[in-house]
């Protein structure tokens, strides 16, 4: 199923590669700012509502 990439294979491949590897960090990251902006969210509102 994979076409033949001739000389080109290795340029090809580790784009791939690191293309996948920047797109699951860009996920992690963002997954990880979501769950602190939450925390802050939710301590300033039990602040605000003690």
């Amino acid at each position: 199923m994979m076409p033949d990439l001739g000389k080109y294979a290795g340029s090809v491949l580790s784009a791939y590669g690191a293309s996948i590897v920047f797109l699951i960090a860009i996920v992690v990251l963002s997954v990880v700012q979501s769950r602190r902006a939450k925390a802050a969210l939710k301590d300033v509102e039990d602040r605000r509502n003690d």
